[in-house]
């Protein structure tokens, strides 16, 4: 199935700023969709496509860093690009070190606007095809029991099928059918793609926190 196209959010409180800068994002081929102000935006659904924000610091209410913040408290992973007419340099640290792609100090070169969309989009779809594998991975780790999430850490960590066993009291043999079910409901044929597997599940915060399967 193909992808949605891109979308482009731009919020500012400047009506004559957020048209014309909609009307250079489009004239680059992107969708937009704007908001006056950030909270316009918190209360609005999120685009299911690969996707940035184009954003003033400054506006009354809730400023463009407040709602940096905002989202990454609530988790919400998208690209921001941060425009202003009063640019500072402990203002743009703090941006850029909160992970902003980009930002601009009004008047700013419409190419250097168009060259931040294209590089916050290629991180957006990226990041969304990473959450999507991960999220599939966790599915999979669901599906396992208890026991089966036992002999799968101890299998990753190294220990061979008799460690295991006496490990955790059981038969080398029950090992064995512990093992074909987890290599079954994990779809690797490996345990070299278990052991990549069960690293990137630990390394991306932290194993499942769903109860195991019955």
């Amino acid at each position: 199935m193909p992808e949605p196209d891109p979308i482009v959010i731009v919020i500012d409180d400047d009506s004559s700023f957020r048209r014309s800068t909609e009307r250079l994002i489009n004239s680059a081929g992107f969708n937009v969709q704007s908001f006056a102000a950030a909270k316009d935006f918190l209360r609005a659904k999120r685009p299911d496509t690969p996707a940035c924000v184009v954003l003033d610091v400054r506006m009354p209410g809730m400023s463009g860093l407040d709602l940096q913040k905002e989202l990454a408290t609530a988790g919400i992973e998208i690209p921001l690009i941060f425009i202003t007419g009063h640019g500072d340099i402990p203002t743009s640290v703090r941006a850029i070190k909160a992970g902003a792609i980009e930002f601009l100090t009004k008047p700013f070169c419409e190419q250097s606007l168009l060259d931040a969309i294209q590089q916050a989009i290629q991180r957006d779809r990226a990041g969304r095809a990473q959450r999507g594998k991960l999220a599939a991975l966790r599915d999979r780790y669901d599906l396992l029991t208890q026991r089966e999430r036992e002999v799968m850490s101890s299998v990753v960590s190294g220990l061979l099928n008799k460690q295991t066993a006496a490990k955790l009291g059981i038969a080398e043999k029950t090992i064995k059918f512990h093992r074909a079910h987890i290599m079954k409901k994990m779809e690797v044929r490996s345990l070299a793609e278990l052991v990549q597997i069960a690293g990137y599940l630990e390394t991306s915060t932290t194993i499942s926190q769903q109860p195991p399967a019955p």
